[in-house]
C-alpha cells in the first residue's frame, strides 16, 4: 500500500551558489557527512548534492502529513547502493514520522528516483507499507 508520494525539482545552480557563498556552514546544515564525502569525489558536487536536496524535500512532503514538526535536513540521508541506485535512510524525527504513518503490522519501504538535466535536478519518492 502506498503511504505517500513526493516530488521536487531544484536548479543545481542555486545549490552551487549557496555552497560558494556559505561553504561548510550550508553543507553541514543540509547534508550528512557521508553525502558530502561522496559529493567531493564527483565531477560536479553541486549537481550531486542538488539531487539529494530535492530528495529530502520530496520525502518531507510525505512525512509532514504525520504532524511531527522539526524534521531535520540531516535526518534523511541519500546514498547509492552497490549498484548505484539511491537509497534513503531516515533517523531522528524523520524516522518517527515515518513510523507514525506506517500502519500496524506493516514495514515501511522508501523508493527513490533521482535524475538531472542540468541545470535541473529532480527527485521522486514513494513511501509504501509492506507486510
Amino acid at each position: 500500500m502506498i503511504i505517500g508520494i513526493g516530488t521536487d525539482i531544484v536548479d543545481h545552480r542555486r545549490i552551487k551558489t549557496a555552497l560558494d557563498r556559505f561553504g561548510d556552514k550550508f553543507a553541514n546544515r543540509i547534508f550528512t557527512d557521508a553525502e558530502q564525502a561522496v559529493a567531493e569525489g564527483r565531477h560536479d558536487p553541486s549537481l550531486f548534492l542538488a539531487k539529494r536536496f530535492a530528495a529530502k524535500e520530496a520525502v518531507y512532503k510525505v512525512l509532514h502529513r504525520s504532524g511531527i514538526e522539526g524534521l531535520g535536513w540531516r535526518e534523511a540521508e541519500i546514498l547509492n547502493d552497490g549498484r548505484g541506485a539511491p537509497q534513503m535512510t531516515l533517523n531522528g524525527r524523520c524516522k518517527t514520522a515515518l513510523e507514525s504513518l506506517t500502519p500496524d503490522g506493516y514495514n515501511p519501504s522508501i523508493d527513490v528516483s533521482l535524475s538531472d538535466e542540468p541545470p535541473y535536478a529532480v527527485a521522486f519518492v514513494v513511501i509504501s507499507a509492506v507486510r
